[in-house]
């Protein structure tokens, strides 16, 4: 019989908090998916719960951390200040004091963030990743010569492909200029500028901190879009459920994948977990061309653990509830070794 535990929830917010603040309103948007499922699955395990949203105050966690004395954080921050790119330093926070936190740690989350630095890692170790330049805000936009068209322009930082639109699909020079001085201006956001790579895209989720699990790997289909258009996971094929329609764009379960790709898909992801320095679950995000060549195109750690998202469901596939799965996640959180 698994102890029960007392685990603090810990959430971002969008605006200042209170330390006792009732969130009951919030748990039922869509926007607060997530943190309800993960709630209602450590009632469902037994286990002594608290939850705690923060915005900018850190004080609150102090005070709460004294109250309640968790044995562990179970980590779904990934903002402060409505600032994404505080995820690492949350969780830095967390280790310097040692409180035991699920998911990833500092390092990983600082690697896979910065997709320019993650793609040269990865590259060095011979693993395939699309050509690519980073070009920071201030700096002369030049295309390098060895970039060669069709391009992606993407924020460098960004995730949930925030920042990625039909627009960030660039064949000429001009195109380019304008979609880089775009992102630089009205994102405030370096830039990663990558070739697009013609193929599938893979979602392959992870568990694990020496031991992984590759789950059952998830794909974006893309049925209505015309075979010469681009199919890119931009913001809205994510998340906008009418585009979504439009273009019968779907996630479903990877189909009629040759069992040697597969095998070379799951263990060229083990070598990207371990490679950016990742702890606890992520997904990595792929595309597959014509020739069975496996393309990295970005890590995910502390990726949306929503039980309808593609993470809970590829678990799911594997025989791992729900509650099972957080249960998992938590017992990683506590053994993981944090320097």
């Amino acid at each position: 019989m698994k102890r029960k535990l007392k685990i603090l929830a810990l959430f971002d917010a969008i605006a200042p908090t209170t330390l006792d603040q009732d969130l009951s309103a919030e748990f039922k948007t869509e926007d607060w998916k997530t943190e309800a499922n993960v709630l209602a699955a450590l009632n469902e395990l037994g286990h002594a719960t608290e939850h705690l949203a923060i915005f900018d105050n850190l004080d609150l966690l102090q005070q709460k951390m004294q109250s309640f004395t968790p044995d562990v954080i179970f980590n779904l921050a990934d903002q402060f200040k409505n600032n994404r790119a505080f995820d690492q330093h949350i969780v830095s926070l967390l280790a310097m004091q040692g409180f035991p936190f699920t998911g990833c740690g500092s390092t990983g989350l600082t690697l896979c963030k910065h997709k320019g630095i993650s793609k040269k890692i990865l590259s060095y170790h011979r693993i395939h990743v699309p050509e690519f330049v980073t070009i920071a805000r201030g700096k002369r936009i030049a295309r390098p010569k060895r970039l060669k068209f069709p391009i992606l322009v993407k924020p460098l930082k960004e995730e949930a492909s925030y920042g990625i639109s039909q627009a960030s699909f660039v064949e000429t020079d001009e195109q380019f200029k304008e979609r880089v001085q775009f992102l630089h201006e009205k994102h405030d956001s370096d830039v990663i500028a990558e070739e697009y790579i013609e193929g599938r895209e893979l979602y392959v989720s992870i568990l694990g901190n020496h031991r992984l699990q590759v789950f059952p790997i998830r794909e974006l289909v893309f049925k209505e879009v015309p075979p010469d258009e681009p199919k890119i996971a931009t913001y809205r094929a994510k998340w906008d459920e009418d585009y979504r329609k439009k273009w019968g764009l779907q996630n479903q379960f990877a189909e009629g994948l040759d069992p040697a790709l597969a095998s070379t898909i799951e263990q060229t992801c083990k070598r990207i977990y371990h490679l950016l320095t990742i702890d606890g679950y992520a997904r990595v995000d792929l595309r597959v061309t014509p020739k069975n060549e496996v393309y990295f195109i970005e890590a995910n750690p502390n990726p949306i653990l929503a039980q309808d998202e593609d993470f809970a469901l590829s678990a799911l596939k594997a025989n791992l509830s729900y509650p099972q799965l957080i249960d998992r996640i938590i017992r990683l959180g506590l053994n993981t070794v944090r320097d």
